[in-house]
């Protein structure tokens, strides 16, 4: 979801309340996760790969990640929006090199809010279950802290229980004004720790897109060549014949 009035007017609400500590900080309630799931920066060249898999997604689900039943043409109008220079899109794919899992960190357009960026993040029905919902947010807060974010913010609606879940097991505080919830959570300053486990998990991402790239077109291989003795066999059944 970009960035909204509403939003920037949260940003500095909330950030007077930063000059005293949070009631429960992201360093109490946030723990990463020990099992590395290979998180890749998306960037305009996967424009189409993120259409696709937004587009794949339910009636319901486009509703819980917009806030609203997204048309097709709303949803590629959100892709075209995206600003890959401001912002940080990330997402995993599976062996197939499906986008299964993306979100989006929208920073603030404006110098005014620099230490702010809201959380959207989407997952495929098929792969739902396997925590990938979580690993993303764990990646936008790394990403957010290294870029000096301060807080980050969950627009999210009431009934979006698996998205306030994860807010509310992070730490943050959860407000709740009828169909829709406000997270936002506080971050600590980005340290040495967080700065290396970007680089270490943006190699760790590539290697292992690399290494599905490559056996895709390895299977690919093998199926033509597969196709070509096949021929070779028939051709030489016709010519005993």
């Amino acid at each position: 979801m970009l960035p909204t009035n509403n939003w920037l007017r949260a940003c500095l609400d909330s950030g007077r309340h930063m000059l005293r500590p949070a009631a429960r900080p992201v360093h109490r309630g946030f723990a990463m996760s020990t099992v590395m799931v290979p998180v890749r920066a998306l960037g305009a060249q996967h424009r189409e790969r993120i259409a696709t898999h937004l587009l794949a997604l339910g009636e319901r689900d486009r509703y819980l990640r917009f806030g609203y039943t997204a048309s097709d043409e709303q949803v590629r109008r959100y892709v075209e929006l995206l600003d890959f220079e401001r912002d940080e899109v990330f997402g995993i794919f599976n062996r197939r090199l499906q986008l299964i899992a993306m979100a989006h960190v929208a920073f603030a357009p404006t110098d005014d809010y620099h230490s702010c960026a809201e959380f959207g993040v989407s997952v495929l029905a098929s792969a739902r279950g396997r925590g990938y919902g979580g690993r993303l947010f764990e990646r936008a807060v790394m990403l957010a802290r290294n870029r000096g974010v301060r807080m980050m913010f969950i627009h999210a609606l009431t009934e979006n229980t698996a998205m306030l879940r994860i807010a509310r097991s992070a730490g943050a505080r959860v407000r709740q004004e009828g169909s829709e919830s406000e997270a936002y959570l506080q971050l600590p300053p980005a340290g040495l720790d967080t700065r290396v486990s970007e680089i270490v998990a943006e190699q760790f991402a590539e290697v292992d897109y690399q290494l599905k790239k490559q056996a895709r077109q390895f299977w690919s291989l093998l199926a033509d060549m597969q196709e070509i003795r096949q021929g070779v066999r028939d051709g030489r059944h016709q010519a005993a014949e």
